[in-house]
């Protein structure tokens, strides 16, 4: 199943993020190169990240928490999960 992730830093989480950015940046592209992960961005917010968004495919929830549970944004307080949207969607084939 495919869905857009919406995820908003904590406030005054910037410095947490630049700590964590190789290894969720190393996590993401892993999870590109097995089609698990569509595409994925940084939000902008006068000229500094605040966020990310994500298109991911995954089996179903059990999968999505399992990347959760991993994932370095998310175990190091970055993401404000309280405000984490997770929306089913349909990308468009591009063949």
């Amino acid at each position: 199943m495919q869905y857009l992730v919406i995820a908003y830093d904590h406030t005054g989480a910037l410095e947490r993020r630049l700590e964590s950015r190789d290894e969720h940046v190393k996590g993401a592209k892993e999870l590109m190169a097995s089609g698990k992960i569509l595409s994925a961005a940084a939000l902008i917010e006068d000229e500094k990240m605040v966020g990310s968004t994500l298109i991911v495919d995954f089996e179903d929830d059990n999968e999505i928490d399992t990347w959760l549970d991993n994932e370095p944004y998310v175990k190091n307080n970055v993401w404000n999960m309280d405000e984490f949207q997770i929306v089913p969607i349909k990308v468009l084939p591009n063949n």
